[in-house]
């Protein structure tokens, strides 16, 4: 390996690593100026929780995730 080829290596690693942290950072403020649109957004009241029904699916729950251990709906 010659040092032309070491140093051609180097910078494309740390050309990714680079962009890595930089869209990691730009996806974090935009979600984070997002969610707080949607706090400063006036409610007409507390929302919901999240919670299981009795056939198991999933009431107040906008994400397609699903958190684990939940509480039941009362």
């Amino acid at each position: 390996m010659k040092l032309r080829d070491l140093a051609q290596g180097s910078s494309v690693f740390l050309g990714v690593i680079v962009a890595g942290y930089l869209s990691t950072t730009y996806v974090d403020q935009h979600f984070a100026s997002r969610e707080a649109m949607h706090a400063a957004a006036p409610s007409s009241g507390p929302a919901p929780s999240a919670c299981v029904g009795e056939d198991g699916s999933w009431k107040n729950w906008s994400w397609p995730n699903v958190p684990a251990l939940s509480p039941k709906c009362r």
